[in-house]
């Protein structure tokens, strides 16, 4: 891919954004797939792919780090339990139950192993909202929802990458499985990605009081997400949850602490940007890169899975919620059908199919269509319907 693709992708991102006068209906990252497909059967574009060096290594630090120092501190510690749960216990059993849903569905289709089933519902767990988060802001006058599935998506990447590791591993490599070495590596990757991050953050802030020139603070904040990612990859830890933790903890002391208010207006400046930018790049990637691995004669089970998918996720949530009575008072059904259905598959699934690409020459082509086929549906129905449906439940809400 060269400078004038990307010069070329850019512009296209910033027509769509500034004509696109119907997002609620039609979320921008969904016209941006849709124009990424079709740029794929033109030459000029057939050398363009997205690998998974430039969307894990690129572009989801800066993503996850605009959403956590954007995320109010105050709305994270009120829903903290709730956000934990779904995105630790709920990821896990989702994940087996969904594996079980696929191993069961896929005999008249395909010849899926127990593991590979596992697998693919591993790559289909974790959350990307994007758009869906303002579309819920907008639209509901309680921001309890938009914050828990903000919330749930900054934290699940860490869990869903673990799980994908340990699956991939046992799968692709002969790993055996247990329990304590999974709990063991869960926590340590963990405990250990959000330390890093925390500690970068606390840092960083005390070296923004060293100088009170904008530009210059704001660099910081490039240092701050990239800077915690790599170190926590490096040491083997979550980088996902490092730049979460940094950006969550520099919310917590631009509110607090940094009493300079013209830091956060510069930051939002600068991020919100980029924000847009790399948001143009990657679903317009995401469209180019899809037709090569899509399969039509699979589509009736990759709908399976999509529904699947949707159908158990909901179930967990509600047991996860039914299980406390704090919040079973809180979320009502309408509140679990919209948490449910915000839930769209995108960035990190898609990132962790092309490392399983690139790690795993041998990898049953089967497999990376049918999930790339599931997350494409989940981005264009999920997308599409969205607004419609928090719009009507908030108007059942107002009836009753």
């Amino acid at each position: 891919m060269g400078s004038h693709h990307i010069l070329i992708l850019l512009f296209i991102g910033y027509l769509v954004y500034t004509i696109d006068t119907k997002q609620k209906n039609f979320p921008a990252p969904l016209v941006l797939l849709l124009i990424g497909i079709s740029l794929s059967f033109i030459p000029f574009f057939q050398s363009v792919h997205i690998t998974k060096e430039i969307l894990f290594e690129w572009f989801l630090p800066a993503l996850l780090f605009i959403s956590a120092y954007q995320f109010p501190f105050d709305h994270f510690r009120k829903h903290a339990g709730i956000i934990s749960m779904l995105s630790t216990l709920g990821i896990i059993v989702s994940a087996v139950l969904l594996g079980g849903t696929i191993f069961l569905l896929s005999d008249p289709f395909f010849s899926f192993s127990f593991l590979g089933a596992l697998l693919v519902a591993s790559i289909l767990t974790p959350t990307d909202p994007v758009s869906v988060v303002s579309i819920l802001k907008k639209t509901s006058k309680d921001p309890k929802i938009a914050d828990v599935v903000e919330g749930e998506s900054m934290v699940n990447d860490g869990t869903s990458i673990v799980l994908f590791s340990v699956f991939a591993g046992m799968l692709l490599q002969g790993r055996t499985f247990s329990v304590s070495s999974f709990i063991y590596d869960f926590i340590l990757v963990s405990i250990g990605g959000v330390a890093i991050g925390a500690i970068f953050s606390y840092l960083v802030c005390r070296a923004i009081r060293l100088t009170h020139h904008r530009q210059y603070q704001v660099m910081l904040s490039i240092v701050l997400a990239y800077g915690s990612f790599y170190a926590a990859e490096a040491l083997e830890v979550s980088g996902v949850l490092a730049v979460v933790a940094a950006g969550v903890v520099l919310s917590y002391e631009l509110d607090r602490l940094i009493k300079e208010s013209h830091y956060r207006e510069y930051l939002n400046s600068f991020w919100e940007v980029v924000e847009p930018s790399i948001l143009a790049l990657i679903f317009l990637l995401i469209g180019i890169e899809t037709t090569n691995y899509l399969a039509l004669n699979h589509w009736l089970f990759i709908t399976l899975v999509f529904l699947a998918s949707i159908i158990i996720r909901f179930l967990v949530l509600t047991s996860i919620i039914k299980m406390f009575k704090a919040w079973r008072s809180e979320f009502d059904w309408k509140d679990i059908s919209l948490v449910t259905w915000s839930g769209i598959r995108g960035t990190m699934s898609v990132a962790l199919l092309l490392s399983l690409e690139v790690d795993n020459a041998s990898i049953d082509h089967d497999i990376l269509s049918i999930t790339f086929g599931a997350v494409l549906l989940s981005l264009i129905i999920q997308s599409m319907t969205i607004y419609p449906l928090s719009h009507l439940f908030e108007k059942k809400t107002d009836i009753e």
